[in-house]
């Protein structure tokens, strides 16, 4: 199995910052790519950012030039560095991670369990 560990979520004043991390672990023959997602009470879920294996990001036009996607290949770990945020980024975040499992060259999505954001104006 692939399991997916967020942490690093909390509640924060506006124009805080607040970093995520999601670690995969299990049985991983490989990544490809790995992002963020989030869902507000009422909301539908919807992206956040994403990045490639090998390093290209996309974002969510209500992130851009305050969020920071990274990640870490050996660790099989990514992040998510939130800047200057704000009430509306108050949600439930989740990882995603695109993988195939050890012995199969198919690849499946996974989802972390969810991290809370909370902004506080």
């Amino acid at each position: 199995q692939v399991q997916l560990v967020e942490s690093g979520g909390g509640l924060v004043q506006a124009g805080g910052s607040l970093r995520l991390s999601c670690a995969a672990s299990g049985s991983i023959f490989s990544i490809s790519s790995m992002g963020w997602y989030r869902q507000a009470p009422g909301k539908q879920r919807e992206l956040v950012a994403t990045i490639t294996r090998g390093g290209v990001t996309n974002y969510a036009d209500s992130v851009k030039g305050r969020f920071t996607i990274s990640r870490d290949n050996a660790k099989n770990t990514v992040y998510l560095q939130m800047n200057s945020l704000k009430p509306e980024d108050t949600a439930v975040y989740y990882c995603n991670a695109r993988v195939a499992r050890s012995g199969s060259s198919y690849y499946s999505d996974y989802w972390g369990q969810g991290t809370q954001v909370t902004v506080s104006s």
